[in-house]
């Protein structure tokens, strides 16, 4: 693993939750930490340099769209995604299971691959984890994820324990085809669903593949939180030692938090820029919905504790005027502001942390959280 290594700082002495440093080719990375989503080789509305002075050190792309848009050939041209989109940090690519199971009719899962139709132009295309892999090596990124089966959470638990069984077949043919660990590191994802026995037995048996990290999938797709903590909890003693743990598809405030409290070292998802761009931005309290009438002539930064270029320079007002006028500003500076409150997120929950305090942080915090209350 000469281009790996993760070093566990401090452990909070009553919850065990980490801080640690993830060092991969490009860059080194603190976790606890939330990495931006640039689905199509950009994170939506904002550039590399902007990323950088919000706090990213390292962001998503993803196979499956970028395998459809603008091809592997393009890419493999430019000499990989990083030079691509003018990125040196480090780069996590999503192997396309995920996107591929929300396709929903449009594809075919066999224990050889999948069978999708393409959201571009409706072609046919077939994916086994080895071309999974084979992409993902193209693209170069830093740390590429395993092919998996993803399924909804009322499947039933023959249907999540038969998705279970593929993904760890699946994961071995990924592992077979990925042992150079000097420039690409493989992430094997835990599946089972909503039931805790498919959990432990997926964790146990995915931790074998891990060598510098492993993910959770199959959460945050529809279940109620508690449910998500539930398995969170119910994980926690079987994760391999010494190694990340990333929680994919989960952004929200509350939801990083209360995932950190498990034991959660990474976090992505589209939502900071997706809800930005309909006016809705993040607080530590709640989200604020700013196409409300009420902001209209409040001229108050969205929060006054925030650092970012938006919260310093303009007012609720002049955001909401941009966001009713459908102005692209007002989708960037709402973007701007989202991911810098999740980068300020995770300072904090290293502080407590380091302070172990992150039992009085969490309790605190959640107290004054509104799940669904458009705060002030």
């Amino acid at each position: 693993m000469s281009g790996f290594k993760y070093e566990i700082l401090k452990v909070d002495a009553k919850t065990g939750a980490r801080v640690g440093r993830l060092t991969t080719p490009h860059s080194v990375i603190e976790t606890p930490v939330f990495m931006p989503v640039g689905t199509l080789a950009t994170v939506k509305a904002l550039s590399p340099e902007e990323l950088k002075e919000l706090g990213a050190q390292i962001i998503l792309a993803n196979t499956y769209h970028l395998y459809l848009r603008p091809g592997t050939e393009i890419i493999q041209k430019a000499g990989g995604v990083h030079p691509f989109m003018n990125w040196d940090r480090s780069l996590l690519t999503d192997s396309g299971g995920f996107q591929i199971f929300s396709l929903s009719k449009l594809r075919k899962i066999t224990d050889e691959g999948c069978t999708f139709s393409s959201v571009v132009d409706g072609s046919k295309h077939f994916m086994t984890p080895e071309d999974a892999m084979a992409v993902q090596n193209i693209l170069g990124s830093d740390i590429m994820m395993a092919f998996d089966e993803c399924t909804e959470p009322n499947c039933g638990y023959e249907k999540a324990k038969d998705a279970m069984e593929r993904t760890l077949k699946w994961l071995d043919r990924c592992y077979k085809v990925s042992q150079d660990d000097s420039k690409q590191m493989l992430f094997p994802i835990i599946q089972g669903n909503v039931f805790k026995d498919l959990r432990v037995e997926s964790a146990k048996r995915t931790a074998e593949y891990a060598r510098c990290g492993i993910a959770i999938g199959g959460l945050s797709v529809g279940e109620p939180k508690p449910v998500m903590y539930e398995m969170l909890e119910t994980m926690l003693p079987y994760y391999p030692e010494g190694q990340p743990r990333y929680l994919m598809g989960v952004g929200s405030v509350d939801c990083i938090v209360e995932g950190v409290f498990r034991g959660i070292d990474m976090f992505d998802c589209v939502l900071p820029t997706r809800i930005a761009r309909n006016g809705t931005a993040m607080t530590f309290r709640g989200n604020i919905n700013l196409r409300n009438a009420r902001f209209k002539d409040d001229f108050r930064p969205i929060d006054a504790e925030c650092d970012c270029y938006c919260c310093r320079n303009y007012s609720r007002a002049y955001v909401r005027h941009l966001v009713i006028a459908d102005e692209i500003f007002g989708g960037r500076l709402v973007s701007i502001h989202n991911i810098r409150t999740l980068m300020r997120l995770t300072e904090k929950l290293k502080e407590a942390i380091y302070a172990d305090k992150l039992t009085e942080f969490h309790d605190a915090f959640m107290a004054e959280w509104k799940d669904k209350a458009d705060v002030d």
